[in-house]
């Protein structure tokens, strides 16, 4: 459990670095996420480690639900509940979830905020990207994959971890 709690921590501290690159003129981009303007990406990805957080209490999170709008400090805000994420791991003795699922969602929509304000996908750690594909691929099938994520697509020749996550779980690249 020591590597995956350690890739979570790199997950959740790159997470928090590609939020510190998103200006407000940008909210209104597309994303990769179907129908999701960055807004509303920004606005997931922010609550994600207090909704894994509640999970790891045992409980199950509205996942369905709109998150809190944050207007600014995305990285810092992130960064709070992040690091709060990262101490439960450190003291969870038989934690409800594994770790790599909440790497695998944090790889994935890191990816998917990063693609959309142009940051450089190559600075991103492909250690984090190959652990989320890794755990998707043991356990997205065609039949539980609706209505979060669309049909695997073909990644392009030559593709990177986080292009070959992201094709994997639906999304164009």
């Amino acid at each position: 459990m020591a590597t995956e709690v350690r890739v979570l921590s790199h997950a959740v501290d790159q997470a928090g670095d590609v939020l510190d690159r998103v200006r407000p003129d940008q909210l209104g981009l597309r994303t990769p996420c179907a129908d999701w303007e960055l807004a509303e990406l920004v606005d997931h990805l922010v609550s994600t480690p207090g909704r894994f957080l509640t999970m790891m209490r045992g409980e199950q999170p509205d996942w369905g639900a709109a998150p809190p709008h944050v207007a600014e400090s995305w990285g810092p805000v992130f960064r709070v509940a992040g690091d709060d994420l990262v101490h439960a791991w450190h003291q969870a003795e038989d934690p409800p979830v594994p770790a790599d699922f909440q790497v695998a969602e944090l790889a994935l929509h890191t990816w998917d905020v990063a693609s959309a304000i142009g940051y450089p996908v190559d600075r991103l750690d492909p250690e984090i990207a190959e652990r989320g594909l890794a755990f998707l691929r043991a356990n997205l099938t065609d039949d539980n994959r609706a209505p979060v994520f669309g049909a695997e697509v073909e990644p392009p020749a030559g593709a990177g971890p986080y292009e070959r996550l992201a094709a994997f779980a639906g999304r164009q690249v």
